[in-house]
C-alpha cells in the first residue's frame, strides 16, 4: 500500500492524506469565524487579485475566499507536521474532518 515513513505504522499515502485533511480543517476553521460580509470582501479582494471581473455566486465567493486563505495561512510543511504528528498523534485527532479516509479509500479502489 506504500512505503512507511520514519518508523510510522501508517503508510505514506495515509499520512499525506491526513496532512491534507489537517490543512483543510485549519482553513475551514478560519472560514467559520468569518461573517458573510467578511467572506464577500475577502472573495472580492481575491477575485480582483486574479484580475477577474463580473459577479460571483455565493459558492464562488466561498471557494475564492477558501483559496485565498489557504495561500495566506501559515501551515507547516509536510515534514514538520509529520514529525509532530508521529510524536503526538492523539493531539491531532480533533483536527481531522474525515477527508483523509475517503482519499485513502479512493486510492485503494484505484489500485485494485
Amino acid at each position: 500500500m506504500g512505503t512507511l515513513e520514519r518508523g510510522s505504522e501508517e503508510p505514506l499515502e495515509v499520512l499525506r492524506a491526513k496532512y491534507l485533511d489537517y490543512c483543510s480543517a485549519q482553513v475551514a476553521d478560519l472560514l467559520l469565524y468569518l461573517t458573510p460580509d467578511e467572506i464577500y470582501l475577502l472573495a472580492q479582494r481575491a477575485y480582483r487579485e486574479e484580475s477577474e471581473e463580473g459577479e460571483l455566486s455565493y459558492v464562488e465567493m466561498v471557494q475564492s475566499a477558501t483559496d485565498w486563505l489557504s495561500q495566506k495561512v501559515a501551515l507547516p510543511p509536510f515534514e514538520v507536521w509529520l514529525e509532530d504528528y508521529q510524536a503526538h498523534p492523539e493531539s491531532y485527532a480533533e483536527y481531522f474532518i474525515g477527508l483523509w479516509k475517503s482519499e485513502v479509500e479512493t486510492k485503494t479502489s484505484l489500485d485494485d
